[in-house]
């Protein structure tokens, strides 16, 4: 297993006192005792895709997170110690399959996980129970939803990931083509562009595509003003996950059956790395992407052309789709409290004010509010007049972001587009059981 991880060096503290013997006569207080402020500090373990190497170091280029973190560190009065992990490419275990295995052997105190793993450790009663901190008072309605399991919130984010498509708004004025609005637009957009010489017009990875199906299978459930009976008929059986998967996967097929999505070289490559050089190149129009790619130059931050983020194709028109990630705690950790609180600060208005200013993101805090790069207004335009979907729903019995991402994969190597509904079967019927 190949892996890079980032280890905290810190300094140990000593406590040492000079002895001075006893005179004949009596003895005296001891001398020079270093103060029990010096003791040493506390330390909290914490597991995440990000590198750094040395948190003591002066550095302006430190991440959002890094940022709040550090604020934790000097507030509370803790050491946090960073261990980290980054799959190298299709062969390597994926960070989710690291933090599970980790999370069950209470390896660290402090995760940051992706939808999947938060449901499965919630589920296996792994991750601390956090409604009771303060910071847990001001999240966004959709927060409790897509990360309360068995009645307790068991992660909290330090933002809304909100996935979209990445459009090179030039090459779509250049065919005098509007922005895509439902699944026939998109296909229509595809066929213009590969009939005038852009060989594949979607740039994929094997992570994403999951979304163009979420918008497709749930724009009615989450925007139909029926939700919570529709879940629960999902919950019980009375309605299939499957029958809801359909349509979207037979979008994607279409796309792969086209030539619009290359299969083979979307199934072995990571997230942004593979469609990246493309799309900067303007060999790609469209790819996808979280929000935070809109701001990041090792992402899609600095481009050559006019970009914009729209929400995918739905029968609703644009919709972006929002699975949920967050910080978690390991219930039982070794430094579980201690953890707990770093988690508080960072997830506080104050810390969230400096991560959201500092990537420009939607916050999870009813009270944080940030302006968007232009290119992310019309996806979040759609997200403030809340039109979307969740990826993720701790409410569903069938956990949806990680078990969707498995079964396109499945689609792209080959299987039939029946065959991944019957894999959908399998998982609610196995869910209800």
């Amino acid at each position: 297993m190949k892996s890079r991880r980032s280890v905290l060096r810190r300094a140990a503290f000593c406590l040492a006192a000079l002895m001075l013997l006893a005179s004949c006569g009596g003895s005296e207080e001891p001398k020079n005792l270093i103060s029990q402020k010096e003791e040493e500090k506390r330390v909290v373990n914490l597991f995440s895709p990000m590198e750094k190497t040395d948190p003591d170091a002066e550095n302006v280029a430190r991440t959002a997170a890094d940022r709040t973190v550090a604020m934790a560190e000097e507030a509370l009065g803790v050491a946090v110690a960073y261990k980290t992990y980054t799959a190298e490419d299709y062969q390597d275990k994926t960070y989710d399959d690291v933090a599970l295995d980790r999370a069950r052997s209470n390896m660290d105190d402090l995760y940051l996980l992706n939808p999947d793993t938060v449901l499965a450790l919630g589920a296996e009663g792994r991750l601390k129970d956090l409604s009771g901190l303060e910071s847990a008072k001001n999240l966004r309605d959709i927060i409790w939803t897509a990360n309360t399991v068995d009645g307790k919130l068991v992660a909290i984010p330090q933002e809304v990931v909100a996935y979209g498509l990445f459009v090179n708004k030039d090459m779509f004025d250049q065919y005098k083509l509007d922005l895509p609005e439902t699944p026939e637009d998109f296909l229509e957009c595809c066929r213009v562009f590969q009939e005038n010489g852009v060989e594949t017009p979607v740039g994929a990875n094997r992570w994403w595509l999951e979304t163009f199906v979420f918008a497709q299978a749930y724009a009615d459930l989450y925007n139909g003003g029926n939700t919570e009976a529709e879940i629960a008929a999902l919950n019980s059986g009375e309605a299939k996950y499957s029958g809801y998967m359909r349509p979207g996967f037979e979008f994607l097929q279409t796309l792969i059956d086209r030539g619009y999505v290359d299969a083979e070289k979307a199934r072995v490559s990571e997230a942004i790395e593979g469609e990246r050089e493309d799309f900067l190149a303007q060999k790609t129009p469209i790819v996808m992407a979280y929000w935070g790619a809109a701001n990041t130059e090792t992402a899609y931050g600095k481009t050559d052309f006019t970009m914009r983020v729209i929400g995918f194709p739905s029968s609703r028109g644009q919709m972006p789709v929002v699975p949920i990630t967050g910080w978690g705690v390991g219930a039982g950790a070794e430094h579980e409290e201690d953890a707990a609180r770093v988690l508080d600060f960072i997830t506080s208005d104050e810390a969230l004010r400096v991560y959201s200013e500092t990537n420009r993101v939607i916050s999870p805090s009813k009270n944080v509010e940030v302006d968007c790069v232009p290119a992310l207004r019309p996806l979040n335009d759609r997200i403030e007049e809340g039109v979307y979907v969740l990826g993720s729903n701790a409410g569903m019995k069938v956990e949806q972001w990680g078990n969707t991402c498995l079964i396109v994969r499945q689609l792209l190597e080959g299987a039939t587009v029946d065959q991944c509904m019957e894999a959908f079967d399998r998982l609610q019927a196995a869910a209800l059981e």
